[in-house]
């Protein structure tokens, strides 16, 4: 490998080193601390079109709206997924866990929980109404402190619906029917029969609303990576949108909505919600719907919400008008949230926030989560996965390392050249694009495949640490979470201790790594000799450091990605030994190991 060729790969490595310092001495700023607010939060507006995130005319105390909400009858979630219950003070869809995920892979571990009722602690839920239009008052339609009945079912679960009902003071009477599946999407249909002796208009809507962010206060810095996003995640007849919670804390506020606020207007499909790192809620009205989607921030009470709100219905005396959403409030997994884009629900995959390599990152999972499905360890499913991108790029690899062979037989002539020139280096690079043209050699081939894995590596560690599936994804022994870093360390024996490693995001986490980077770090030194050291110091001193810098700089990375890197460095090695010994080149791995121990030693050239 020539100079030119060494510093291309050197410029590669240092500019992916950059990055990785730079985060680490300047992470992402830490989420906030998710404010309490207790206030309602989501009631009627004054017109039918624009509903308001939050009553501002509210005025009865913090603590005695909470004591009211808390109190307020409920009645059962029970599905094969979710538990949780239904607030008949509002309707609210306010309390909801999912029964397949645990807050930690201890065994007594408890459920996630996704949403939350008023007055606890970051307070996040559904609710829905209508806004009054021409001839209906606010006190005739429902809003957030409404007291509906139970009048039909006992318990929501997926055979059993549930029906709603209140009657206003002048002859409306409203019903909401929720039903739910077997997995994280309810059905809401809102309906009104006009008994007052007039038309009545109003516009349904729905609402997401939450107090404070929710963002994951346990993944700041590095792992963050500008790699995630949470906050407000839609999609707008064929438009995504992804406003992250600053960004909605900075909207302009908007005359019309009384609030900053962003408005969409949805022509035929889309939703709206909220994302975070493995869970979302999303309003979702049906396929072919027109209605107004918005973004909101009350700075006074710290509430963010979204909502969607569907055209003014004009009911006559006697008539009865109904209209139908979903919402979905679950775990963003692969399969479901896939089968739920297939029943017509526009670019619902894309709520997985794929990233900017999303050409690479959706095939590079769907590959993983099929060999998964085949192998059924996670592990070793990323080890299958590394060997079949490393057959798709082996024709390019191939023609890299015999490039690279037949660099080193030239090794001679091009000593020859650069002393016939001297300092003279237009004569000497002149002098080698003649030698490279003439022996047909491309010094810049054997870079390509480094270049082609950057793309890939960043890929694989957006999908490790975005999908769900990778969450508390065992493999062996210890290595039971393959989306944290390795939980062994020198201080547990390297997991054959019955204690835990230290604290992650800590300078002994930092120093004392796990088996995996340490792995890794002997994986690329290996890769390393089978070449000689470069000439140049700097240059030699660089490549020699470089494989520890590296092991350390991930050793606070996902042991899923580590392991990646693991196989396809060992495999790497193994492609490039085999292709230089079939070129006529042996590399003298031993006797370029032992020439790095000797500090005069120069290195072999073949």
């Amino acid at each position: 490998m020539d100079d030119q060729n060494k510093n291309l790969i050197l410029a590669t490595a240092l500019s992916f080193l950059v990055i990785l310092v730079w985060f680490v001495l300047f992470p992402p700023p830490e989420p906030s601390t998710p404010t309490e607010d207790a206030t309602i939060a989501a009631t009627e507006g004054s017109t039918a079109t624009a509903p308001t995130a939050v009553d501002a005319t509210a005025t009865s105390p913090v603590d005695a709206e909470a004591e009211e909400a808390a109190e307020a009858p409920r009645i059962d979630i029970d599905t094969p997924r979710l538990t949780g219950s239904v607030s008949l003070k509002g309707g609210r869809i306010d309390d909801l866990s999912l029964k397949d995920y645990r807050v930690s892979i201890e065994p007594n571990a408890p459920i996630e929980k996704v949403l939350y009722p008023l007055g606890s602690e970051s307070a996040y839920y559904a609710l829905y109404g209508w806004a009054p239009g021409s001839g209906v008052a606010v006190e005739d339609v429902p809003g957030a402190n409404t007291d509906w009945v139970l009048e039909k079912g006992a318990a929501l679960t997926t055979d059993t619906p549930i029906t709603l009902a209140w009657q206003s003071p002048n002859g409306l009477t409203f019903r909401r029917d929720i039903s739910v599946d077997d997995n994280y999407m309810f059905s809401v249909t809102q309906s009104v029969t006009n008994n007052s002796g007039n038309s009545a208009s109003m516009a349904p809507y729905g609402i997401l609303a939450r107090h404070g962010t929710g963002e994951d206060a346990d993944l700041p810095g590095l792992k963050s990576f500008f790699i995630l996003h949470e906050g407000v995640v839609g999609m707008t007849d064929g438009t995504l949108a992804e406003i992250s919670y600053s960004n909605v804390r900075d909207f302009d506020v908007d005359a019309n909505e009384g609030v900053q606020a962003e408005v969409f207007q949805v022509q035929e499909n889309g939703w709206i919600g909220f994302t975070d790192h493995y869970w979302m809620t999303t309003l979702i009205p049906e396929p072919g719907s027109k209605f107004k989607a918005a973004a909101k921030y009350d700075d006074r009470r710290k509430i963010y919400q979204t909502e969607t709100v569907l055209p003014t219905l004009t009911v006559a005396d006697g008539e009865t008008a109904a209209v139908s959403t979903r919402l979905f409030a679950g775990a963003k997994e692969w399969e479901t949230i896939r089968n739920y884009e297939r029943t017509g629900i526009e670019g619902y995959i894309d709520s997985i926030d794929w990233g900017w390599f999303f050409f690479l990152t959706k095939p590079i999972f769907w590959l993983l989560h099929e060999i998964n499905k085949l192998i059924g360890n996670m592990g070793w499913s990323i080890i299958g996965l590394t060997l079949i991108i490393k057959a798709i790029l082996f024709p390019l690899a191939y023609k890299s390392y015999v490039s690279m062979a037949k660099m080193k037989e030239l090794q001679p002539q091009m000593e020859a050249l650069k002393e016939a020139a001297g300092d003279d280096r237009q004569k000497m690079q002149q002098g080698m694009m003649e030698l490279y043209k003439k022996e047909k050699v491309n010094p810049a081939a054997g870079c390509l495949p480094i270049l082609m894995q950057i793309p890939i590596f960043f890929s694989l560690y957006k999908v490790i640490f975005v999908t769900i599936e990778l969450r508390q994804a065992p493999w062996f022994g210890p290595f039971q979470d393959l989306s944290m870093p390795d939980p062994t360390s020198i201080m547990n024996g390297f997991g054959w201790l019955p204690w835990g490693g230290p604290e992650a995001d800590t300078i002994m986490a930092l120093i004392f790594i796990g088996i995996l980077p340490l792995l890794l770090g002997i994986s690329m030194w290996l890769q390393q000799k089978l070449n000689p050291a470069p000439t140049d110091p700097t240059q030699q001193m660089i490549f020699a450091w470089m494989p520890w810098v590296f092991m350390f700089m991930l050793g606070s990375f996902a042991s899923g990605l580590v392991v990646y890197w693991i196989a396809n460095n060992t495999i790497t090695f193994t492609q490039q030994y085999l292709i230089m010994r079939t070129q006529g080149y042996k590399p003298d791995v031993f006797g370029n190991i032992m020439s790095s121990f000797k500090k005069s030693s120069k290195p072999d050239q073949k």
